[in-house]
C-alpha cells in the first residue's frame, strides 16, 4: 500500500478519536509479541454511546453497520495509541459482537462496517479473520462491540 494509514483515514474523511476510557478493569490493547490485541470496542463518541438496543429492533441493520464501523475507528485508536498504526502490518481477525433481537440473523452484514473499514484503510493487509456473533446483551445497552487482533513489525 502507497498511501499510509493515517493518509488513507484522512482521504476517507474520518479522524482517529480518543481512545474510549475502559469501562472495567482492563486495558484498551495489550501487545504481545508481534501482534496487538484490542479488547471490545464499543461505539462510543466523546464518551457516550451513539445508540442503546438491539439490532432488528431499536437499531436498524444499517445503523448497526454504521455502529460497528464507529467500533473499528475506536479500535484503530487503541492501536495507534499503543504502537502507531504504520506499525499495523496485517489486520489478523476481528470479532464483531450483535446485540440482537430474537430472529435477528443478519450479524455478519452489521459487522461489515467494521470490516470494510479496516479494507478501506490497510488495502489488502486489511483483508482478515472473522466471527459475527449474535448476542443476547452487550455491555451499558451497546448495540454491537468489535474486537481486533493485529499484527505489528
Amino acid at each position: 500500500m502507497t498511501v499510509g494509514p493515517h493518509a488513507r483515514l484522512t482521504e476517507l474523511g474520518l479522524s482517529l478519536p480518543t481512545v474510549v476510557p475502559p469501562v472495567a478493569a482492563y486495558v484498551p490493547a495489550v501487545r504481545s509479541g508481534e501482534h496487538v490485541y484490542v479488547s471490545g470496542q464499543l461505539p462510543m463518541a466523546d464518551g457516550a454511546l451513539l445508540a442503546v438496543g438491539k439490532v432488528g429492533a431499536e437499531v436498524t441493520p444499517e445503523q448497526g453497520r454504521e455502529l460497528a464501523g464507529r467500533c473499528a475507528l475506536n479500535a484503530l485508536a487503541a492501536i495507534d495509541a499503543l504502537v502507531g498504526l504504520d506499525a499495523v502490518t496485517r489486520i489478523v481477525k476481528v470479532t464483531g459482537f450483535v446485540a440482537s433481537a430474537a430472529g435477528f440473523t443478519g450479524q455478519p452484514a452489521v459487522i461489515n462496517g467494521a470490516s470494510e473499514l479496516f479494507g478501506e484503510v490497510f488495502g489488502d493487509a486489511g483483508r482478515h479473520a472473522r466471527s459475527a456473533v449474535g448476542v443476547a446483551e452487550l455491555p451499558l445497552g451497546a448495540p454491537v462491540e468489535v474486537e481486533v487482533v493485529v499484527e505489528v513489525s
